[in-house]
């Protein structure tokens, strides 16, 4: 049994937040739960070639972009799945950090980081 708090974790600084990683490769269940911040303000354009991901929002608010602009609301009990690898753009709210819980398939390894940059969507 593995039981984890976040108060035990170092928040991964991944680019415009922050992320705990509670569940990861090394902990051989096959998937990655993370505890992610994402600062207000923010844009980040993000794609995961070699992960599905799905965000269960827990706070704040937020939006999630297409790369064709279908703009998509997140608040506080609103879950999306990016189950085609896809392109898309993470923005947190002007007034409030947007507060997700993260999950990836396969597993992170843990350490990942997002280069963040206009020229192309940041990936792991």
């Amino acid at each position: 049994m593995i039981v984890r708090s976040t108060d035990e974790l170092a928040p991964v600084e991944w680019g415009n937040g922050t992320s705990h990683r509670l569940l990861t490769e090394a902990d051989g269940m096959g998937f990655t739960v993370c505890e992610t911040l994402v600062r207000r303000g923010s844009t980040s354009p993000l794609q995961y070639l070699r992960h599905l991901e799905a965000c269960y929002c827990t706070g704040g608010s937020g939006e999630v972009v297409t790369t064709d602009g279908t703009r998509y609301k997140i608040t506080e009990g609103t879950i999306y799945a990016l189950n085609e690898h896809d392109a898309h753009y993470l923005v947190a709210s002007d007034d409030e950090d947007l507060k997700l819980i993260s999950v990836f398939s396969p597993a992170l390894r843990g350490d990942e980081k997002h280069t963040l940059s206009p020229d192309g969507f940041s990936q792991y």
